[in-house]
């Protein structure tokens, strides 16, 4: 199943085949111009479930991740 939604969305299901791969849509790899041989960051969290960014993303999403752990150790220490 494919969707196009709103400019800028786009819902498919995809299969998991024997190896563990899947096969990114045609759709969303133009998207996010993602190209043969581009390294991926797989992100995975028991509650909100799996995501890929192309790996150029990688420096915010340590920001990102760093900057949510020095909160939770803020919040720890006022209390």
């Amino acid at each position: 199943m494919k969707k196009q939604g709103p400019k800028g969305k786009f819902m498919a299901t995809v299969k998991v085949g024997p190896k563990g791969q899947i096969v990114i849509p045609k759709e969303v790899r133009d998207m996010f111009d993602v190209k043969p041989g581009d390294t991926m960051v797989l992100l995975a969290d028991v509650e909100r479930g799996i995501a890929l960014q192309n790996y150029s993303m990688m420096d915010v999403i340590m920001k990102s991740i760093l900057s949510a752990q020095e909160e939770r150790v803020k919040g720890k220490e006022e209390e």
